[in-house]
């Protein structure tokens, strides 16, 4: 970027905090709302979809009166025709208001990635749509530049092809388009990351602690600040020519640090490096920012729910409308008791194998649209998956054929545990039985896994009752790959946890306060790899009759949060021995009640 486009962007810097008032984040007495998300290039799913919500008509014009139609961002990156998307989504947002309507596009991860460089996951084709964006000229004097970069020994064919693959034919269109000053960069800078519409808030990742931290106006002007801070300082930087633009953003660290401690080098020019090597760090690029948050598409509702009611209560909403995370039904989904709808379908069926999906929000009333062309469809609750891998079994399939299904295999592992396998929708589901006497009115394994799912903790595994080879007991599913929280504590170093370790912490020991575990250990706690799900085994010393805590909580203060405090409400002692009372006796009910409403008192303080 030259001085002249610097000085455009210098002009940029002042437009947000001019023009985007809280009008413009905020919006009330909206009488229909339609909100899909993550187009990612897919043009012709996305005409569909909106013609069958009634927002556009074949010619696509805008026929949705007084609608709110709402993007929650990615508008780009994997698919072929993401220009096509921002063309149409541009024009749709000129003409909805001369009908009373508005077109609100909140920012994606993929709409920041394209504005600071880091292109990853554009794909060919989206360069290629901005081909005659660029003269071969052009292309020519940066090839140069580049060669100049390079060993003077290099291979002239080798550098040539290694540019090619960097910068696709297009790609300094594509990165001109994108800029401060350019149709789509301009365009872009001016959207917030989230708004609120009626009781509805919109945003692309999730609801973090960010949001409840800053509120609405906090989000919008802090990350937007970070943003210009970085184009500013990577502006000076390709100025001085110590960054290209065909310097791919995760190439940056290692370019910017060896700036910095090169020496020769101004003063003002190293802070610039120093500012945009820092940049990495800022919640527009972690999983903490709202764009790439996931906690609230996974984590389950005790260990988020507080978190999320914190942020919905600090931008004055009630419930979010989100995308990033792809439905694992590929339809609407609605969780966390309804605050929560997941509206990321996968609309790109080449890479995510969904389809178009649209939110309706009349009033009270919640609807849906698919690109198959129904209407009024339902939304759909997740379906459990805890203690398995499978991107295709639910726990409800799963608990079915632990039950009923055909036993394959059955040997000891090295531990001495008895492991047995089904095979369950083409994949090999494996499980641990442990017998008990037939007809026992105590299988405190059993009784964790029932409590779990009424609570919704979804930490414990699938278990069932099951008789093998002849003998009585419980089995429990068995995932393939995880670590343990020895592992961890030992510097294990897989993934990052999508929900927050402590969060999780807190949610188990409050969990294991109420069935008096009073043998959890490092062991028993196991996470999958990915993310650091936290999954629960080894419940056998639970469920006494003691009315105290297990010793190993005696001294911790438990965080007993709202959601907590209404679970255990609904925890009645009717539904108590609907569901428990053929595994837990009598008394040991009764002790569980008791340690229940302890828990209920601990919430008041």
């Amino acid at each position: 970027m030259g001085w002249s486009r610097f000085l455009a962007l210098l002009i940029c810097l002042c437009v947000p905090w001019s023009v985007a008032q809280a009008s413009e984040w905020r919006f009330s007495d909206v009488e229909r709302i339609v909100a899909l998300s993550d187009i990612h290039g897919a043009y012709d799913p996305l005409v569909v979809t909106l013609q069958n919500a009634g927002v556009i008509d074949k010619d696509l014009a805008w026929t949705g009166g007084n609608t709110h139609l709402v993007i929650t961002g990615d508008l780009v990156d994997r698919g072929a025709e993401s220009r096509r998307v921002m063309d149409l989504v541009m024009r749709l947002e000129s003409e909805a208001p001369k009908a009373g309507g508005r077109v609100h596009l909140t920012l994606g991860n993929h709409e920041v990635m394209n504005i600071i460089g880091d292109l990853r996951y554009v794909a060919d084709a989206e360069y290629a749509a901005f081909a005659e964006d660029e003269s071969a000229t052009e292309r020519e004097a940066w090839y140069r530049k580049y060669r100049e970069r390079q060993p003077d020994d290099a291979d002239e064919a080798a550098v040539r092809a290694a540019f090619d693959d960097k910068a696709p034919p297009g790609y300094f269109g594509h990165r001109r388009a994108f800029e401060p000053d350019g149709t789509y960069g301009k365009w872009l800078l001016a959207k917030p990351f989230i708004i609120v519409i009626n009781e509805f808030a919109f945003v692309h990742g999730g609801m973090p602690p960010y949001v409840a931290d800053h509120g609405l106006a906090g989000v919008n002007t802090r990350l937007k600040a970070d943003l210009f801070s970085y184009l500013a300082a990577r502006s000076e930087l390709e100025s001085a020519e110590v960054l290209s633009p065909v310097d791919r953003f995760k190439e940056l660290p290692s370019i910017l640090s060896g700036v910095i401690d090169a020496g020769g080098f101004d003063d003002a020019l190293v802070g610039k490096a120093q500012a945009a090597l820092e940049h990495k760090d800022s919640p527009l690029n972690r999983p903490s920012g709202p764009m790439w948050y996931r906690g609230s598409s996974i984590c389950s509702n005790l260990v988020e729910g507080d978190g999320l009611d914190a942020a919905l209560q600090r931008v004055g909403a009630e419930r979010v409308a989100i995308g990033h995370t792809t439905t694992t039904t590929r339809h609407i989904q609605q969780r966390m008791k309804a605050r929560v709808l997941e509206i990321n379908t996968g609309i790109l069926a080449s890479v995510y194998k969904g389809i178009g999906f649209a939110l309706i929000v009349e009033g009270d009333d919640l609807s849906v649209v698919g690109e198959a062309g129904a209407t009024g469809l339902s939304l759909l609750a997740p379906p459990r998956r805890v203690g398995y891998e499978s991107k295709t079994l639910d726990d409800d399939t799963l608990e079915r054929a632990l039950t009923h299904g055909t036993v394959i295999d059955v040997q000891d592992d090295e531990a001495g545990w008895q492991v047995v396998k089904f095979e369950v929708g083409g994949e090999t589901v494996r499980a641990y039985f442990n017998p008990s006497p037939k007809d026992s009115e105590f299988l405190p394994e059993l009784a964790a896994y029932r409590l779990d799912r009424i609570l919704g903790l979804d930490m414990v595994p699938v278990t069932v009752r099951r008789e093998i080879a002849g003998k009585h007991g419980t089995l429990q599913l068995v995932p393939e790959t995880t670590l343990s929280e020895r592992d961890r504590l030992a510097g294990a170093k897989w993934g990052k946890p999508t929900c927050s370790l402590e969060k999780q912490w807190r949610a188990m020991h409050v969990f294991d306060a109420l069935i008096h575990n009073s043998a959890r250990t490092p062991l028993s706690m196991l996470y999958y790899p990915d993310d650091w799900q936290l999954l629960l085994l080894n419940h056998e010393h639970s469920f006494g009759k003691a009315k105290s805590r297990p010793a190993y909580l005696e001294n911790r203060e438990l965080v007993v949060g709202d959601e907590w405090r209404t679970a255990l409400l609904e925890l009645n002692n009717k539904r108590l021995r609907a569901n428990l009372g053929d595994v837990l006796d009598r008394r040991r009910l009764a002790a569980l009640a008791k340690r229940r409403d302890a828990l209920i008192r601990d919430s008041e303080r």
